[in-house]
């Protein structure tokens, strides 16, 4: 009996300690494949019968997912096979006014799907890729563009019909002769009379032709220029376009060393901040009178506006008054009603100050305003676009219109009356909507929005005039919503801070109880504990609220070190209660905890989710109050949890590499070690659609770039610096960190490491580059804050 007793215990002490092991983190577990974890459903695709709900879903942690679905009447998911995957229709298209049919492209053919039956029609069958897919207006043909024009093609009886006919490198009519050519030539005609001959048959067969010639389309001659936005109007009396010049910068190259060829390879990337942009002109072709007009941008109120920093160079203020010049924008595809009697554009400033929503008059081009909104630093936040548009812009009616704007100093929605010429706000407050849909009747307008704290996000509707709020989701977290096409049901992609993202189904109601549908976490996961980091905050020395995760050791080790994450993107928001896109840093927080750490994740000046002046406040000086933000967590550890404030480490990736340099260059004695990974060290050399917003251009502003980038700063580098670098990154170029290093060399630093991958892009992807990057960070922090 004892033996038997004691083999038990023996055997349950085996199985606690197996169990503590499954349980205990390490670098290596964390930085596997994360198929370990689980993987998540995305993907979330309603069939345009409301019905089914299809996914992408891993469960059985294959080498990938696989397209799985479920009915509102069967929650349990199924898998498709090969055969039904490649027969699903496509989910994007467009519905007709009955709802009972949608146009859609699927590998550049168009099909038509009868919804109540499921089965669909294909009414191309080419080579070359037919896109764009619309109804006309009475629904009696398809519209759609292949190569540089647009057809119609009748539901009735098949006929094809080519609308546009755009060319390029038309042959070039004849040189004039000159008075010796012509001269000779008459001589001919005078001397011979089979020439005369000739010459009259010719003119007779010409005639006959064009006698005998089908109506065509006006050619219009596009030469070389990126034809863009082909549309026809509801009304059929309209093709609006664009036409755009490429700019002609320089294309920065990436050198691949462990090319399969064995030989190096270079990868062409992008070009970089200030470098020549792509200018476009719009137009409109009017097809009843062949005409071609183009929309005229010189009437834009404030066309010629300067922006507030030029008054910082005196020379280059006094030389842009005088030249006087209209600002390059960029023109959106034009948006009509539904009649399609009125047109309205989004028109965005290329020096990314200005978004004028304006009507458009497409019978002679001319623009009338309807909003504007102007910002110093640059138009941005959800909803609002910037200068290359994406902008929530779109019709209630044939009178109104919809979009959002920042004039708050928040994104809300707000409507217009092109008629009454009234504006109104329908949504306010502290908090931003961050999606927006209109419902198909069009009387209610569905949003998410961080109305109750900046990291949680639920689902709203409120009528398209205004008035009650009503809020659908009840999880508290993130939800991220599709709403099914009839708008009976919510299909809701649902995280918590230490939970994936998962599955669920509600009903469209007030109330309603969300259903789980899938389980995505394995077992291994789920035996580790995973922290709910405390939310806190704490005002910043300008006296600016800021929010944070902290993570706090159970068993704080008695050198009492900690560590500042810092996101990357810049405009970013990772404080939230929702599961992490940083799914890895949130576990290796988890196990600096586990190993003594207290760790803190500031959502710092500039980041998403709290509004205008927070996103725009890093305006002209990155790495100023970003990096104070920083400075100042460190301080709140030291007062408030107890830290050492020599034992404090930073780091961070992109973004985040970039404040870490500028932390370990410029902020002597606050931070003992940092790492910065995949680094910008000179914003001069990153890429223009980004940094442009933020620093302007180098040429135009060079005191924002000279006071922002860490390469200016290296001399001041204190503490102990590990850099991790990928060698084929196409976003922040291995050049970056190769100039830094040459930097600190001819400075004689010696407190620094460089580590590379030669195949890794931006994001890592193999797990033995994770491992080892996580690793050296990790002993940076044991080296150097531990002691």
């Amino acid at each position: 009996m004892k033996k038997y007793l004691l083999a038990i215990s023996f055997f349950a002490i085996i199985a606690i300690s197996q169990a503590q092991e499954l349980g205990k983190l390490t670098v290596d577990k964390i930085m596997r494949n994360p198929v370990w974890m689980g993987t998540s459903p995305t993907e979330i695709q309603w069939s345009a019968d409301s019905k089914t709900i299809y996914f992408q879903w891993n469960p059985e942690a294959e080498g990938k997912s696989s397209t799985y679905f479920i009915t509102t009447s069967n929650l349990n998911p199924q898998k498709l096979n090969k055969q039904q995957e490649k027969n699903l229709p496509s989910f994007t298209g467009v519905l007709n006014k009955a709802k009972n049919q949608k146009l859609y492209e699927k590998n550049g053919d168009i099909f038509l799907l009868d919804i109540k039956s499921g089965k669909s029609k294909q009414l191309t069958n080419t080579i070359d890729r037919e896109t764009g897919v619309a109804f006309n207006n009475d629904e009696t043909a398809v519209i759609y563009q292949k190569g540089d024009n647009l057809y119609q093609q009748s539901l009735l009886n098949g006929e094809l019909t080519q609308l546009s006919n755009f060319t390029r490198n038309r042959d070039k009519p004849e040189p004039k002769l000159n008075d010796q050519e012509k001269w000779l030539k008459d001589e001919q005609f005078s001397l011979f009379d089979i020439l005369k001959k000739e010459k009259k048959e010719e003119l007779e067969n010409t005639l006959e032709t064009n006698f005998k010639k089908v109506k065509r389309p006006k050619q219009i001659n596009i030469d070389e220029a990126l034809l863009n936005g082909l549309q026809l109007s509801p009304n059929g009396d309209y093709i609006t376009y664009r036409l755009i010049k490429r700019g002609e910068g320089k294309i920065a190259n990436v050198p691949d060393f462990v090319d399969s060829t064995g030989f190096t390879t270079s990868i062409s990337t992008r070009t970089k901040v200030g470098a020549p942009q792509s200018t476009s002109v719009s137009y409109i072709y009017d097809i009843k009178k062949e005409t071609v007009i183009k929309i005229n941008t010189t009437t834009i109120p404030g066309i010629k506006d300067l922006p507030d920093y030029v008054k910082d160079y005196p020379a280059q203020l006094a030389e842009r008054q005088k030249k006087n010049t209209d600002r390059a924008v960029n023109i959106g595809i034009p948006i009509w009603n539904q009649k399609g009697t009125k047109a309205v554009v989004a028109i965005y400033s290329q020096d990314n100050k200005d978004r004028w929503i304006m009507e458009l008059n497409p019978q002679n081009g001319t623009l009338t305003l309807l909003d504007r909104q102007r910002d110093e630093a640059w138009i941005g936040g959800p909803g609002v676009g910037g200068s290359y548009g994406g902008g929530n812009l779109d019709w209630i009616d044939d009178e109104t219109i919809y979009f959002q704007s920042e004039a708050s100093g928040y994104s809300h929605i707000y409507t217009f009356n092109t008629q009454t010429k009234t504006k109104k706000q329908i949504t306010s407050g502290n908090w931003e909507v961050q999606s927006l849909d209109l419902s198909a009747d069009k009387k209610t307008f569905y949003f998410t929005a961080n109305i109750a704290h900046p990291g949680i996000i639920h689902f709203y509707k409120i009528p398209v005039s205004g008035g009650n709020l009503i809020r659908l989701t009840s999880m508290k977290g993130a939800n991220e919503v599709s709403l099914s096409p009839d708008e009976k049901y919510l299909a809701i992609r649902y995280s918590y801070s230490n939970k994936p993202w998962e599955l669920y189904l509600q009903a469209n109601k007030d109330g309603a109880k969300a259903q789980k549908i899938t389980h995505s976490t394995t077992k291994e996961f789920e035996s580790y504990p995973w922290r709910d980091p405390e939310m806190i905050t704490f005002n910043n020395r300008y006296g600016t609220k800021i929010y944070a995760r902290l993570y706090q050791a159970s068993n704080p080790d008695a050198a009492k070190p900690a560590v500042i994450f810092v996101h990357g993107a810049g405009y970013l928001q990772n404080v939230d209660y929702k599961w992490s896109d940083y799914f890895r840093e949130y576990m290796f927080h988890n196990f600096l905890a586990d190993n003594g750490y207290t760790v803190l994740d500031i959502d710092y000046t500039g980041s998403a989710g709290y509004g205008r002046d927070f996103r725009t406040g890093i305006y002209r000086h990155m790495g100023g109050k970003d990096l104070t933000d920083q400075v100042d967590g460190a301080k709140l550890l030291t007062e408030k949890y107890g830290i050492d404030p020599k034992h404090i480490g930073i780091y961070g990736g992109s973004y985040g590499g970039f404040i870490t340099l500028m932390a370990m260059f410029t902020q002597p004695g606050v931070f003992a070690a940092g790492a910065g990974l995949r680094s910008v060290t000179d914003w001069a050399h990153y890429n223009h659609g980004y940094t442009s917003n933020i620093l302007n251009e180098p040429y135009n502003d060079e005191k924002a770039y000279q006071q922002s980038s860490p390469i200016n700063f290296a001399d001041g580098l204190k503490g102990h610096l590990l850099m991790c670098h990928g060698m084929l990154d196409l976003n922040v170029h291995f050049q970056d960190i190769v100039r830094l290093s040459q930097r600190l060399i001819e400075l004689k630093k010696d407190n620094w490491q460089l580590a590379v991958y030669p195949i890794e892009n931006h994001g890592f992807v193999e797990p033995t580059s994770w491992r080892d990057e996580y690793s050296r960070i990790y002993k940076l922090f044991e080296e150097n804050l531990k002691n």
